[in-house]
């Protein structure tokens, strides 16, 4: 067993850290307002984080950072936004002309954007492993050989997985967006 000594700072980093973890919890779960919430659970992704760099694990702080607070809640902070939970919409009347055209633009450039990619990447399934504790070609650093091995090797399933968030969403927001709709009719009546 390794002994290692805890220094002061290292104690208040530490205990920091699980304040801002507990509190952001806490608030994700009382607040009311959806976007507190949000803005709740940012603040527990950056406890977290903090909690790795005090562990030495910068890669994971940073996609902690990056991936979770930078990717994912701002995706719910959007969802959020676009259902816009505190007012009513009419949901029949598109509120810019041309807008589906535009999506329809939009998604073809998208489509063609990661045919083209994958053309060029020479993907691969069974891999057994992509970072291992040993030295990597051309003296790489594991972090290099991942991101390489994500946009190239896995790069159809790293692009299928961003479709099916996408499609999530969209489906989440017809769904509410269709729920809100028949529970308003039914209220009129």
């Amino acid at each position: 067993m390794i002994a290692v000594a805890l220094t002061i700072p290292d104690v208040v980093v530490y205990v920091v850290a699980a304040l801002m973890i507990v509190v952001g919890a806490l608030g994700v779960i009382s607040f009311r307002n959806p976007v507190h919430c949000a803005l709740s659970l940012i603040m527990t992704l950056f406890g977290v984080a903090i909690a790795f760099i005090e562990q030495e694990a910068q890669f994971l702080a940073a996609v902690e950072i990056i991936v979770y607070a930078g990717a994912i809640v701002i995706l719910f902070l959007f969802v959020i936004m676009f259902l816009g939970v505190d007012r009513r919409d009419e949901v029949r009347v598109d509120p810019l002309v041309g807008q589906r055209a535009f999506a329809g633009v939009g998604v073809v450039i998208t489509i063609a954007g990661i045919i083209f990619l994958m053309a060029r990447s020479h993907w691969i399934t069974g891999v057994p492993h992509v970072a291992t504790g040993v030295a990597t070609k051309g003296n790489n650093s594991n972090v290099q050989e991942l991101g390489r091995a994500v946009f190239t090797t896995y790069l159809f399933a790293f692009e299928a997985t961003a479709a099916l968030l996408v499609i999530a969403v969209v489906g989440a927001v017809v769904l509410a967006r269709r729920e809100r709709a028949s529970t308003l009719e039914s209220s009129d009546a």
